[in-house]
């Protein structure tokens, strides 16, 4: 179905719904399962907000491709070495900024929680999520996500997709 033929309140569930996934995917530790929700030639990128705000290219994590997600989930699998810990994503305000054929435009913020092994829960990361997402026959996909990050120290090694 065409986005332009779904009322306003079906596409921002059917967005919500597909931010839900991404998050429960994460934080759920179901990473082999997170690149399907890309189309193929999807662009993932997470970007400090000063870097952003200045136009500037350098991306803390970037892949230009379905296939690099997968190639970042093996790595992290079997090359990284890294301190067991776990995330928990809360979303809000998304919004859709606009809207044509097929494609779409949403914004939201993030909080991203990380408890590590001893128990401890800090705020790992804040920011926002800038997405471009299709209709294709498997349902809304992302074609760009791009991560702007507010917080300047990230305190470990950033492994995980945000």
């Amino acid at each position: 179905m065409p986005l332009r033929d779904l009322s306003d309140e079906s596409l921002h569930f059917r967005v919500q719904q597909l931010l839900a996934e991404y998050v429960e995917l994460i934080d759920d530790d179901r990473l082999e399962q997170w690149p399907e929700l890309f189309v193929d030639d999807a662009r993932y990128e997470v970007v400090p907000r000063e870097n952003s705000d200045r136009g500037l290219p350098l991306a803390a994590m970037f892949c230009d491709s379905k296939g690099m997600l997968i190639d970042r989930v093996v790595s992290l699998r079997q090359a990284n070495i890294y301190a067991l810990h776990y995330h928990r994503h809360v979303l809000s305000n998304l919004r859709i900024t606009q809207r044509s054929g097929a494609e779409l435009q949403a914004q939201c913020n993030f909080v991203v929680f990380q408890t590590r092994v001893q128990g401890e829960t800090s705020i790992y990361s804040a920011g926002k999520y800038q997405d471009r997402i299709v209709a294709t026959d498997g349902g809304l996909r992302f074609k760009e996500k791009r991560v702007i990050f507010d917080t300047y120290r990230i305190d470990s090694l950033m492994v995980r997709p945000l």
